[in-house]
């Protein structure tokens, strides 16, 4: 069912649309733990409690986001606004949500870039990077028991931590998923037929849009090297290409901005990834910070712009997708090479968050004690309920007292 239009809306939509946005603001400040525990959230507020839709429609959603590449949880939000009222309330829908998470993201880039441009010393934030690591690690296995399920996706996804790991280009990971996406495609006969019906309905101005802003950044980021720009584009491109939500997220921006371009040091990296672990709302906020960090030398307005423009690169691809795909998503899962396709892309991005892991562990000190935090943080995640604020909030009492001591 198509959305009314803007004219046609009535008072008890208005008042319907703004107790739903009140909603996301609530979630936007207190849906810790990421993009399985977010889809906890969003049952519980807005199937059980509120029901603006029912739970096999919102399931469905995520299900669609799984598959687009983007922010899963932001998809699956800005998704259900559509559903509700329309391309207005989805936009509205998509920037409270990420407001609170990209807000505090850039300014905690900022007060560290300051405290670095001061010779004050970072070690207060010495036991994030375990932590941290200690966070990927979780999601690797948390991802890797929820969807694996074969012994071909076993196979792709140590293959993928083989070539990833000895790989750190940009493209990699694209290529990867992509590849693996096709060597499963080819068993779509073992699933079962769904009769089609109706024709797909396109919208096509969304796709335009996508592509047109992906080679006109590119484009404009060559001729002119002007750094936001370029920003922009490495944001919008990745994107346009991350497959399986923040967690993989992680692997392509150490790649990209700390092993490739050098834009920040891995210890930069690791304790504004501890940081976004913490704070609830989207993990792809984690931009906002690497954006800000990237033009530290610009001053504090070059670190609002940087900011602005990884926040908006990062954020805006999943949502023309969304926007172009919902309208015929039910058409599209009746096909079953989709439906194959989807346990390769599944497989590699498990691999690829068993990289990050390996790779994030690299830089640091393989001291006892830290060690013991990288376990620790894993142990708690797995074993409590104990959200990851408080684990680093832990983490940065115990880096204040060792300075202390």
């Amino acid at each position: 069912m198509a959305p009314p239009a803007q004219s046609e809306i009535s008072y008890r939509d208005k008042v319907r649309y703004s107790i739903f946005l009140q909603d996301v603001w609530l979630l936007a400040c207190t849906s810790f733990g990421g993009p399985q525990v977010h889809l906890s959230m969003f049952m519980t507020l807005l199937v059980d409690k509120r029901k603006y839709l029912t739970s096999s429609e919102l399931i469905e959603l995520n299900a669609l986001c799984s598959f687009l590449p983007g922010p899963t949880s932001t998809q699956t939000l800005t998704a259900t606004a559509f559903k509700i009222g329309g391309p207005r309330l989805a936009i509205l829908t998509l920037l409270i949500w990420i407001t609170p998470a990209v807000a505090i993201m850039t300014l905690v880039a900022i007060t560290l870039s300051q405290l670095q441009a001061q010779d004050i010393s970072l070690d207060f934030t010495r036991f994030l990077q375990p932590i941290a690591v200690g966070f990927v690690t979780h999601a690797a296995f948390r991802l890797a028991s929820f969807t694996i399920k074969s012994n071909a996706g076993v196979a792709l996804m140590l293959c993928t931590v083989l070539v990833s790991f000895y790989y750190h280009s940009p493209w990699v990971t694209p290529f990867l998923l992509i590849a693996g996406g096709a060597l499963t495609a080819h068993r779509y006969k073992s699933l079962q037929k769904v009769p089609h019906d109706e024709p797909f309905d396109f919208h096509w101005i969304n796709i335009f849009l996508f592509f047109g802003i992906l080679i006109g950044a590119a484009v404009v980021g060559q001729l002119t090297s002007w750094m936001p720009v370029r920003l922009f584009e490495n944001f919008y491109r990745n994107g346009s290409l991350i497959f399986g939500g923040g967690q993989v997220l992680i692997p392509l921006m150490y790649n990209e901005f700390v092993a490739f371009k050098h834009y920040l040091t891995s210890e930069e990296f690791l304790s504004g990834y501890a940081f976004a672990q913490a704070l609830p709302g989207p993990v792809f906020a984690f931009c906002s910070y690497l954006g800000s960090f990237s033009m530290r030398s610009y001053g504090i307005p070059g670190q609002l712009l940087g900011s602005a423009v990884a926040s908006a690169g990062i954020f805006l691809p999943g949502t023309l997708l969304i926007f172009f795909v919902y309208r015929f998503w039910t058409k599209l899962k009746e096909y079953r090479v989709v439906r194959a396709s989807l346990e390769g892309i599944n497989a590699v991005s498990c691999g690829l968050v068993a990289t990050a892991a390996l790779i994030l562990m690299q830089p640091m000190e393989m001291s006892q004690v830290n060690i013991a935090f990288c376990a620790g943080t894993f142990v708690l995640l797995y074993f409590t309920k104990i959200p990851g604020y408080l684990i680093v909030l832990l983490g940065l009492i115990a880096g204040i007292g060792h300075g202390f001591l």
